[in-house]
């Protein structure tokens, strides 16, 4: 099955076929604008602008279960993204992450690369999961793992 089974809507509105990716080592993440770890958004700009060329593709989520933290439309998120971090990896509209509503996705990707003791439920804005080129999750990766230390894991799948 894979990740590219998936299909996502962009931020723009725009459907998408994750298998669109295909043959790229994809870095997913759910965003939020309001959030302690927002600023992570810089170094997730620093690395696909490293890293984009060599066949990486960072995904963002924009998510509004945490605390809030993403109360902005689709329009409001994109302007605040590429304003204050330049960001022009994929961005994607808001989803829910965790419960009945849970984007498909997400739920696959908990249920391949579980969190700390086998839990599958995200615990919060900004946990990443690295994806290689065949569609495989790899790894999960906590909200408080800067995008920095995931260079080694990525540049392995380049």
């Amino acid at each position: 099955m894979g990740v590219y089974s998936f299909e996502a809507k962009k931020i723009d509105g725009a459907n998408v076929q994750l298998d669109e990716f295909e043959g790229k080592v994809l870095l997913v993440v759910n965003t939020a604008s309001k959030c302690g770890f927002t600023p992570q958004y810089k170094e997730l700009q620093d690395m696909y602008d490293t890293y984009n060329d060599r066949g990486l593709e960072i995904l963002g989520f924009p998510c509004n279960q945490f605390g809030s933290q993403e109360p902005g439309t689709e329009e409001e998120i994109q302007g605040f993204c590429e304003l204050n971090y330049g960001v022009s990896f994929p961005m994607f509209a808001k989803v829910d992450v965790n419960g009945e509503h849970a984007h498909p996705l997400f739920q696959y990707l908990a249920e391949q690369a579980p969190g700390l003791m086998g839990t599958k439920a995200i615990k919060w804005n900004f946990t990443k999961f690295l994806v290689d080129r065949n569609g495989k999750v790899v790894s999960r990766y906590a909200p408080a793992t800067k995008p920095g230390e995931l260079i080694p894991d990525i540049e392995k799948l380049l």
